[in-house]
């Protein structure tokens, strides 16, 4: 069975992101570019997987500019198997996302799709419940722990009472959480190795795909500088501080 991942190229989490001088977007200029963190957790677990022998193959798919050709790089290093890349210059929204990666799973034939539950840089979270849908596969979000036996896949979620265990028929599409595990670093022999690995390249119109942007960004600002906080005296002070400045109580 093939399993297929979805990474993103996204800036570094560790970086601080600036707003562009014109309020247009987020400054990606000479800043530090990764794999979308969940994606890369999506990556460990489709490894995972197949050195347990329950998948044979694992293909990593990106959807966005040449440049995310070395996010496919980075999972190769991880240890999957072959890279899909479909290039495109303008910024895909979720749904077209979405329809690109049915297009690639109708073409590659996997029987799991994994995914990171969101991207850091817009916390959409929509692909992986659209992508299940537009497949009609059954879908397991929020995953921290995953299972397969028996054309079923275990689903350990979080939602907001706690803990729920879904189990799905195959195919599926799951979309991992931060819990799922701890992603292994790539090694310089498998980083050379993962040159060797082949990178199909596409576009969306070989596909079929119209990514046209549905919505329009007016305006990005930073959000607003947070003052500092003081220290109370006693609870009048506290009860009126509430009151009259936070004016949270009444």
């Amino acid at each position: 069975m093939k399993v297929l991942v979805a990474v993103k190229r996204v800036i570094d989490f560790n970086v601080k992101i600036r707003v562009k001088s014109d309020n247009t977007g987020v400054e990606t200029a000479n800043v530090k570019m990764s794999m979308n963190p969940f994606d890369e957790i999506a990556v460990e677990e489709a490894i995972r997987l197949k050195e347990a022998g329950t998948v044979s193959e694992v293909i990593v798919a990106s959807v966005g500019t040449r440049h995310s050709r070395e996010t496919i790089r980075t999972a190769l290093a991880m240890g999957a198997d072959r890279g899909v890349l479909v290039e495109t210059e303008t910024e895909v929204e979720p749904l077209g996302v979405a329809k690109i990666l049915k297009a690639v799973a109708d073409k590659e034939e996997p029987g799991l799709i994994i995914l990171g539950k969101q991207a850091i840089d817009d916390d959409s979270n929509q692909t992986g419940q659209m992508l299940s849908a537009l497949l009609g596969w059954s879908q397991g979000t929020f995953g921290s722990k995953l299972t397969l036996s028996e054309g079923k896949a275990e689903v350990l979620r979080e939602v907001d009472g706690g803990l729920e265990t879904v189990a799905l028929d195959m195919p599926a599409v799951i979309t991992v959480d931060l819990r799922m595990n701890e992603p292994r670093y790539a090694t310089l022999p498998n980083i050379m190795k993962a040159k060797k690995k082949p990178v199909e390249e596409l576009s969306p119109e070989d596909l079929g795909i119209d990514v046209t942007p549905r919505m329009t960004t007016l305006k990005v600002t930073e959000p607003p500088t947070r003052e500092a906080g003081v220290i109370v005296e006693d609870v009048a002070q506290l009860v009126d501080k509430l009151k009259n400045e936070a004016k949270v109580i009444s």
